[in-house]
């Protein structure tokens, strides 16, 4: 398998192992994210998953995009019926997922990391949707999630020049990217993101997540019946009178996910 799944702590570390073919999507790293997604998922251990690229003999990749040795000849098999390209650009989760970029994530690996909920990247980061220079389609959610992340005339000059030229800095300037490192440091951003998280209750962090993707685009009467929703949610869990509890006794709180 291509892809990588370690459990820290309450933090579940995704990693495409494929540095031969540069983190380049084939079958078996579309089925891999999948799995490893569906492991996240099932896991009540892990809490934030971390997805990201592993290191090659030419340097740092987060992933190549597509491989297009096989877009020749079995386009289809990149993806995923549950996940979409790489398994995972169409994937439905619960679970916040942080994309830890180190090098190139380009064409397909751009719509990774636009598919992630939060972007740590390094200063050797770049980031572009180069398709038609291939006479092909950013089909994998490059060319509406882009334009939501960054200014649309900016995601507009990517997706028609296809320019493989939009660094780190950049995306960090304009909100694609959450926090800059240096070269080689995006996993240990992203790891310590995730414990930033993770020191947050599991089940207000899921209900939170899924409110701020259904509602931003919404009345806002549907981001008050959501928000409304959500705190009644929350009244009902263990976790709840476990805050109040560990607020009053001056201590950190023992979160249990339920």
């Amino acid at each position: 398998m291509s892809v990588d799944y370690e459990l820290r702590g309450h933090v579940a570390v995704i990693t495409i192992n494929r540095p031969g073919a540069r983190n380049a999507v084939n079958t078996d790293v579309a089925q891999g994210i999948e799995a490893a997604i569906d492991q996240l998922e099932a896991d009540d251990a892990a809490w934030v998953g971390i997805l990201t690229g592993a290191q090659t003999e030419k340097g740092w990749i987060f992933c190549a995009g597509a491989d297009l040795k096989q877009m020749a000849t079995d386009p289809g098999g990149m993806s995923t019926a549950k996940g979409g390209f790489g398994g995972f650009v169409q994937r439905e989760r619960t679970k916040p997922v942080i994309a830890a970029v180190d090098g190139p994530a380009l064409a397909g690996g751009t719509e990774l990391v636009l598919a992630a909920d939060m972007v740590v990247a390094s200063k050797t980061a770049v980031f572009g949707i180069p398709e038609v220079k291939r006479n092909l389609v950013a089909a994998a959610g490059g060319l509406f999630r882009l334009p939501r992340k960054i200014p649309r005339n900016i995601a507009m000059e990517l997706a028609l020049t296809g320019r493989l030229d939009f660094p780190a800095e950049r995306a960090y300037h304009f909100g694609l990217v959450n926090t800059l490192t240096e070269e080689g440091e995006a996993l240990a951003g992203a790891l310590a993101l995730a414990e930033q998280i993770t020191e947050a209750a599991p089940l207000a962090v899921r209900e939170s997540r899924k409110i701020v993707i259904e509602a931003t685009d919404q009345p806002d009467d549907v981001g008050w019946k959501l928000s409304g929703e959500g705190i009644m949610k929350m009244f009902g869990t263990e976790d709840f009178n476990e805050g109040l509890t560990a607020f009053i006794e001056k201590r950190a709180p023992e979160w249990q996910g339920k």
